[in-house]
C-alpha cells in the first residue's frame, strides 16, 4: 500500500488518432483489435528510453499498424487506472496526437491482429473504452485544423551576450544550443517539414541547419521574422506568417527559426491562447510552437523542449 509520503507513480503512454479523407468522403480513422485484451482501441504504447512522447506516438502507430503517418496537432490526454505490479491501481496518462495517413498497409502482428478504417462515429461505437471516444470526439472537431502548416522555433541557447566579443547578430550557439538543434532535427521530421527558414542571426540559422541537412533542404532567409526587423515592421512579418500558414493539400510544415522578441508578438497577433498568467505566450530557447489555421480557428501547440 502506498502512503502519503510516497510519490504516486504515473504510467505514461502516447498514441495517435490516425485519419484519412478522400475527396467527398467521410473522415475515417483507424482502430486496431488487440488480441491480448480482445478490445478495439487506438494505437498507443509506452515510451522507450530517451523518447519524447511525440516520437512514442508515431513509433507505436508504425509498430502496431504498419501505416505511415504525418503527425498533426496535439489531441487530448486521457487518464484512467491500470493494475500495477503488485495489483494495486496506478494512474495511467496517455497523450494523443492527430496523425494523417500517408501510405502503407496493415500487417497483422502480435499486438494487433486486425485494423478497420471507419467513419469517426462508427469507430466511436466500436471502440471498447470511453477514453478512446474522447480522442475521437477531438479528432472530429471542425473549429481547428487537424494538420499544422508552420513550426515556429526559437533559437537554442547561445551563451551570454555580455560575454560575446563581436556583433550580436553573429553570436553562435553554445554547446547546449547545439544539442537542442540536434534534438530538433530528430523530432521535427515527424511533422514532415517541406521548407526551412531563419531570421538573419547566426544562432537562428545554426538552430535549424541540422534539420535542413536531415531533410535535404536549404535554410532560406526570412529577415521579416528577426527581432529588430519585426519590431520595426510587424505587418511585414505577419504577412510572411500568413503566407506560410496558408492551407495546403498535402501534409507538411514550414519550419521557421526566430527570436524571443518576435515569437510572442506573432502569437498574440494570431490569437494564440496559453495557460498561465503571463502577459505573453512563452517562447523558451530551443522551444517550438506548432501552428495551423488562422486567427479565430487556430491550433497552437507549445513544446517547451523535445
Amino acid at each position: 500500500m502506498s502512503t502519503l509520503a510516497e510519490p504516486v507513480t504515473v504510467v505514461r503512454a502516447a498514441g495517435c488518432a490516425v485519419w484519412r479523407q478522400s475527396d467527398g468522403g467521410p473522415l475515417e480513422t483507424a482502430l486496431v483489435h488487440r488480441p491480448k485484451y480482445d478490445d478495439w482501441s487506438l494505437p498507443k504504447g509506452k515510451p522507450e528510453d530517451g523518447e519524447h512522447l511525440l516520437q512514442t506516438a508515431v513509433r507505436e502507430v508504425t509498430e502496431e499498424t504498419g501505416l505511415s503517418v504525418v503527425v498533426g496537432r496535439r489531441s487530448v490526454r486521457t487518464s484512467y487506472d491500470v493494475a500495477g505490479p503488485d495489483g494495486d491501481p496506478l494512474p495511467k496518462e496517455v497523450d494523443y496526437w492527430t496523425a494523417q495517413w500517408t501510405g502503407g498497409d496493415f500487417v497483422a502482428n502480435d499486438e494487433a491482429d486486425e485494423l478497420r478504417w471507419l467513419p469517426v462515429a462508427d469507430a466511436a461505437a466500436l471502440c471498447s473504452h470511453p477514453h478512446d471516444r474522447a480522442v475521437l470526439a477531438d479528432l472530429a472537431r471542425t473549429d481547428v485544423p487537424r494538420a499544422p502548416t508552420l513550426v515556429l522555433v526559437r533559437h537554442g541557447h547561445a551563451g551570454s551576450r555580455s560575454e560575446w566579443d563581436g556583433p550580436d547578430d553573429l553570436r553562435p550557439l553554445d554547446s547546449r544550443g547545439m544539442a537542442e538543434a540536434r534534438r530538433l532535427a530528430e523530432v521535427l521530421p515527424l511533422f514532415e517539414p517541406i521548407a526551412v527558414a531563419s531570421a538573419e542571426r547566426t544562432r537562428c540559422r545554426q538552430t535549424v541547419e541540422p534539420l535542413a541537412e536531415a531533410i535535404g533542404a536549404d535554410v532560406h532567409s526570412l529577415p521579416e521574422l528577426g527581432e529588430e526587423e519585426f519590431s520595426d515592421d510587424p505587418q511585414a512579418g505577419l504577412v510572411a506568417i500568413e503566407r506560410l500558414m496558408a492551407p495546403r493539400t498535402d501534409p507538411g510544415v514550414t519550419v521557421v527559426c526566430s527570436q524571443g522578441g518576435a515569437i510572442p508578438s506573432v502569437l498574440v497577433a494570431l490569437g494564440a491562447r496559453w495557460d498561465g498568467s503571463r502577459a505573453y505566450p512563452p517562447a523558451a530557447k530551443g522551444s517550438a510552437w506548432v501552428l495551423g489555421g488562422c486567427p479565430g480557428a487556430l491550433s497552437a501547440d507549445y513544446y517547451r523542449s523535445f
